[in-house]
């Protein structure tokens, strides 16, 4: 029996608060594969949030365009395309995986473009123009985002049928736990191997890692057991973004998580670019501060993201309003810190902000994917997924516009809008319903 197995064994034991396994709002003859799709789901959660410290468009990558030579004004543009480019074709594609029966699929293909876009950015930053070289990393990023909206939308509809209710929050917070943990191994490795090196070599294995990782995580998404699911009602583009209309209009309740959701886009989750900018400029640069500033975000992932995770679980719109008033609470102390004096402006005292940074983030991700998850009807999901990660797109690409006119007016300007946009966000999400009500 599939719960006399070593995996029913240990997921009943991490769920103890519960006499039995709830299996609520799955089919039923997808109960007994519950305990072997949550291990795979975290295992290829754990590989996808290392490969994405590795590779981060906020992180590392703005260092890596820095040391090929690239244009600053390229650096901020890398995370406005990894969110607007993962966001806004979601509807193209919702209809067409609405049609299938599996929808892990998706994903397991989408993983494998992502690992080849990352691979391929190697030899993108050996080209000898820098700008050449900037341009093809920007386009490759296009491409690995694309592909992560695909599987985007896909893994909201194989979470929804393959994970109960009480147990998604849960889910997503163990699979950042495990990816901050392995993070932070990195950063600690990154900082002891190399101190003192300047070379563009190590950029470019953290990237071909990173490659390998997503590599792993698609075969491990192919691996889950996912029932056969309706497969009626495909709709091309069009029908999606008109049947979404129809959602939004008639849920006021999905109109204000998606007017949350973009606000704690913009102050929270495309802020790291901002603070890394800000770091450049207080205490200067080096793969050593850089190694100390993934080591920070991977703590910071590895304690507090199962928190989020078993919080989400009981309330999604609490957990947004928490990381809003987190993501605000981060500029303040960014600033703060910029006011200190120059002996104090030392990559140690400013890693508190990529603390702080990364708990923000993690906060919204889990609330957000939770919220949706459980809000939305299971014959719908994918259109509510895709409608509100299309608008949200749209407001991204507005982001990175936004971007230019705060680069223009200065850092610390920047980061005062962040403070406001991460303040909205978390006012707007307590208006928000709870995602178990019907509104």
């Amino acid at each position: 029996m599939a719960d006399e197995t070593l995996a029913a064994k240990i997921y009943d034991a991490m769920m103890n608060e519960e006499e039995d396994r709830a299996c609520e709002a799955i089919p039923e003859s997808a109960c007994q594969e519950v305990p072997a799709n949550f291990f795979l789901n975290t295992a290829n959660g754990a590989s996808t949030k290392l490969a994405e410290q590795l590779a981060n468009p906020g992180l590392v990558l703005p260092w890596l365009l820095s040391a090929i030579g690239a244009p600053a004004a390229m650096a901020s543009w890398l995370l406005p395309i990894r969110r607007a480019g993962s966001m806004i074709p979601q509807l193209a594609v919702a209809g067409a995986i609405r049609g299938m029966e599996r929808r892990k699929w998706f994903w397991t293909g989408a993983g494998l473009t992502q690992a080849i876009a990352l691979a391929l950015m190697i030899p993108a930053a050996l080209l000898d123009s820098p700008i050449l070289a900037g341009a093809a990393i920007l386009g490759l990023m296009l491409i690995f985002s694309i592909a992560s909206g695909v599987g985007s939308v896909a893994f909201s509809d194989v979470v929804g049928k393959t994970i109960p209710k009480k147990r998604r929050g849960r889910l997503l917070g163990i699979r950042a736990t495990l990816g901050g943990i392995l993070t932070l191994a990195a950063g600690l490795l990154m900082r002891s191997q190399l101190k003192g090196v300047e070379s563009l070599t190590p950029y470019l294995i953290l990237i071909g890692v990173a490659a390998l990782l997503w590599l792993l995580a698609a075969v491990l998404f192919g691996l889950i057991r996912e029932m056969e699911g309706a497969s009626e009602g495909g709709r091309n583009a069009f029908q999606e973004m008109s049947h979404g209309w129809d959602l939004l209009k008639r849920s006021p309740g999905y109109l204000r998580f998606l007017l949350s959701r973009a606000l704690l886009l913009l102050g929270i989750e495309l802020a790291l670019p901002y603070y890394s900018l800000y770091a450049r400029q207080i205490i200067g640069q080096g793969l050593s501060d850089l190694s100390l500033f993934v080591i920070v975000t991977g703590i910071s992932a590895a304690i507090t993201s199962s928190i989020w995770g078993r919080l989400a679980d009981r309330s999604s719109r609490l957990t947004l309003i928490l990381a809003g008033a987190t993501g605000a609470a981060t500029g303040l102390l960014a600033l703060g810190i910029g006011m200190l004096p120059e002996n104090l402006h030392i990559a140690p005292v400013y890693a508190i902000v990529f603390f702080g940074a990364s708990l923000s983030t993690a906060g919204v991700r889990v609330g957000r994917k939770t919220w949706i998850v459980d809000f939305a009807p299971a014959e719908d999901r994918p259109t509510y997924v895709a409608f509100a990660n299309t608008a949200i797109g749209l407001v991204t690409v507005m982001g990175g516009l936004f971007g230019l006119i705060l680069a223009w007016l200065g850092i610390q300007a920047s980061i005062i809008a962040l403070i406001f946009l991460s303040t909205a966000g978390a006012a707007l999400s307590a208006l928000m319903p709870e995602a178990d009500s019907v509104t």
